[in-house]
């Protein structure tokens, strides 16, 4: 464009150089520069224009970008705290229902082992009446032991009944009643009398086999406490165990004579003993 003006100037001023005087056309010719000049400084200045808009339409972009970054990380941020608070109020609220279930556990323990050393009280106090009461007879005939927790009381079939026999001796009877004495004076305790065999077996009219042996045994000792010596029968009661549960081996007659038993077992009242072993029931939130 600029080239375009000044060939057309200078032709002008060719035209003009026939016609008019040296100084008219020196005058013309500054008067063409400083047209050219002027319009050189238009164009750099707008140049300059264009480059600066640009510049400026730039960061405009720069920063719109940068708001929306601001925008969506804000977002992004509010979205978090909100899944943080709902996290951590579930959180808390987790925390408390397992402190409270650790506080009930811990209580159930305190508990069991209060109502465990209160047993355990309660079983040297049996053992320690029953030995006192029944120190007259032989100790090979009457043990008496706790075991699993509970006080056993095994007393010999010699003791007890004739051989293959239900029936209880009359020397029995002593033994027995000094026994139910002890019980009668503890009623929160219930009685299980358990009879055994050895493996030699038997069968007559009244018994198939040690099994109807055993059990003929233990209800002859439970008829005898209840009937003779008061005691409740709700609080007993009777089983045979047969020749399964032996203390010693069958192959001797020594190991056979132990076998042949009757075990009275002193226990805390099933109910009560079933809900000393139940813990508390306690949902944990995940």
């Amino acid at each position: 464009m600029m080239k375009a003006l000044k060939f057309i100037v200078l032709i002008i001023l060719a035209l003009l150089t026939s016609c008019v005087s040296q100084k008219k056309y020196t005058d013309l010719q500054n008067q063409s520069n400083r047209y050219e000049n002027s319009l050189k400084l238009c164009e750099n200045n707008q140049i300059i224009l264009e480059t600066n808009l640009a510049n400026e339409i730039n960061k405009v972009n720069k920063l719109e970008n940068q708001l929306d970054y601001f925008k969506s990380t804000n977002t992004n941020l509010l979205e978090r705290l909100s899944d943080l608070s709902v996290v951590s109020k579930a959180g808390a609220e987790s925390i408390k229902k397992s402190l409270e279930a650790l506080n009930e556990q811990n209580i159930y323990i305190k508990n069991l082992t209060s109502s465990m050393q209160r047993k355990d009280s309660l079983n040297l106090v049996l053992v320690m009446n029953l030995k006192r009461s029944l120190a007259d007879f032989d100790d090979e005939d009457i043990a008496i032991e706790v075991k699993k927790g509970v006080v056993y009381v095994s007393i010999s079939d010699k003791m007890l009944f004739k051989s293959g026999s239900y029936k209880i001796s009359e020397r029995a009877k002593n033994v027995i009643g000094k026994i139910a004495k002890i019980i009668n004076d503890h009623n929160q305790l219930d009685i299980l009398v358990e009879g055994h065999t050895d493996n030699v077996p038997i069968s007559t009219e009244c018994m198939l086999d040690n099994w109807d042996l055993s059990v003929k045994r233990a209800t002859s000792v439970v008829r005898l406490m209840q009937t003779e010596f008061g005691v409740q029968p709700e609080r007993m009661t009777a089983g045979g165990r047969s020749e399964y549960i032996s203390k010693e081996t069958n192959e001797t007659s020594e190991g056979r004579a132990i076998n042949r038993r009757t075990e009275i077992i002193i226990l805390p009242k099933l109910d009560q003993f079933f809900n000393l072993l139940e813990p508390p029931k306690v949902t944990v939130s995940e």
